[in-house]
């Protein structure tokens, strides 16, 4: 939503996994949030706490919100959770309505279907999220590397 917990860890984290398998060249990643709450903000000291001790940096990262241009740009729209799938559908072109996918589609096996925003949790919900974001990053790398041989 505000883009500073869910999506900026996300990122973070499918970035270097991108430049672990080798996709630097032909992927490319940003996270938005669907709401302006924190725009031009970094990611929530928590979050950053949670990637440091995991050997990633978000430091960099700022908040944005969804532009209509994201639509056009990228091949893939992620949404974390129900509310933020609709709110995405909602400003898209209905044209660019296939690119728009829960995260969690990408990781079948956590057998849930949101990542649950951990801003007004403790630690734990930020160290949840993470492995969350790190299976699904993992099955989006799967899923781009399928449509790339294809």
């Amino acid at each position: 939503m505000g883009n500073i917990c869910r999506s900026p860890t996300a990122e973070g984290v499918f970035r270097q996994l991108i430049e672990e398998h080798g996709l630097s060249d032909s992927v490319t990643t940003d996270s938005a949030g669907t709401h302006a709450y924190h725009v031009g903000e970094p990611p929530d000291r928590r979050a950053q706490a949670t990637a440091k001790n995991r050997g990633f940096d978000i430091s960099d990262l700022r908040a944005r919100s969804v532009a209509v241009d994201d639509f056009d740009l990228f091949d893939y729209i992620i949404a974390m959770d129900a509310d933020n799938h609709a709110n995405l559908l909602a400003l898209s072109p209905e044209l660019h309505h296939d690119k728009i996918n829960l995260f969690l589609n990408y990781a079948p096996e956590l057998q849930k279907s949101e990542v649950p925003d951990p801003y007004y949790g403790g630690a734990r919900g930020f160290e949840d999220v993470f492995d969350m974001v790190t299976a699904a990053s993992e099955g989006l790398i799967a899923d781009i590397k399928n449509r790339k041989a294809s």
